[in-house]
């Protein structure tokens, strides 16, 4: 008989159940139980667990813990309480996902595309004044990370018309947009983006890429959008591109403290979008199923799913 897997991480009572009905239906010949209800017996069997940012201290109490499965594209938090450790970690990949980032990502480029936060303000005044049109083909829309993600974000924003080009740490090619890599090359994209969306994961790398000087690089008045990690903008920097009216407007989905802090300059400034952290939820049904799928190729062969390079940090 397999052994038991555990469930655990930073999960309200309601979400950990529902997670637990989609991943026992998804998975209805192993045995999944939530740390808080494993026996000291339990614990020393598990070799496999599915964690959404577990604690450290429920970690330590399963010895032979061998890898664990994420249910969350980001790893950071991950990274950082067990990166020096010898857990192998797998990180979620869901093509729902794409989809989703993509969906939202048109959504909110829109938004800024066709002068909403302005018609918005012009509301609060009983101010009637029509905004000249620019058509989509005459925005450009700079992607910060090509990956799975922000392939998806392009080919959704190209299919709406939008020219596109993208920044990777590393050359990339896809068709319809125009790539751009190194430091070299990101100073070019944002210096032509009308709109720049920040895809990039959490990583030494990505930390503070978007500070003051390459702020003031952008296109005067350009908007930006951060879907990716709040670490990706330093916040002084990006008040000031905004007070300066540098930067017109700013769409912010992710922040260093989740949730934001109630004090925190985003929430009353004129020029800034708050969300909270809703452009790409897991959807637990998907991401259920590709757990599923890795935990049934490893009972199979043995070989454990692709895993995190604790260097890159993704």
């Amino acid at each position: 008989m397999n052994s038991v897997i555990a469930l655990l991480g930073d999960f309200a009572e309601t979400e950990r159940n529902e997670w637990l009905n989609h991943l026992r239906a998804a998975m209805p010949n192993e045995q999944i139980q939530p740390f808080v209800e494993l026996n000291p017996t339990q614990k020393k069997s598990v070799e496999f667990a599915i964690v959404a940012n577990p604690d450290p201290a429920q970690i330590a109490q399963l010895p032979n813990l061998v890898w664990a499965h994420s249910l969350w594209a980001g790893v950071e938090k991950i990274i950082a309480n067990f990166g020096q450790g010898p857990l192998q970690i797998v990180r979620l990949t869901d093509p729902n996902l794409a989809n989703l980032m993509a969906e939202a990502c048109l959504a909110w480029t829109l938004y800024l595309h066709r002068a909403m936060p302005t018609y918005r303000q012009q509301q609060q005044t009983q101010t009637w004044q029509q905004l000249p049109y620019i058509a989509a083909q005459d925005r450009t829309i700079g992607l910060l990370g090509l990956g799975k993600l922000g392939t998806a974000v392009a080919q959704r924003l190209l299919a709406n018309g939008f020219q596109v080009a993208g920044w990777s740490r590393t050359p990339k090619l896809l068709a319809g947009c125009d790539c751009y890599n190194g430091a070299a090359g990101l100073d070019q994209l944002l210096a032509r983006s009308d709109i720049v969306i920040g895809l990039l994961p959490a990583t030494p790398d990505t930390a503070g890429l978007l500070n003051r000087a390459r702020l003031a690089r952008l296109k005067p008045g350009a908007s930006l959008i951060n879907f990716g990690r709040g670490s990706l903008i330093e916040q002084d920097a990006l008040l000031e591109a905004l007070d300066s009216a540098k930067i017109g407007h700013a769409v912010l989905d992710v922040f260093d403290r989740e949730p934001l802090p109630k004090d925190h300059a985003y929430w009353h400034h004129p020029q800034v979008t708050v969300l909270p952290h809703i452009s790409a939820p897991t959807q637990p049904h998907s991401a259920s199923a590709i757990v599923a799928r890795h935990l049934a190729e490893f009972r199979q062969s043995g070989q454990i799913p692709e895993t995190v390079d604790l260097v890159r940090g993704y």
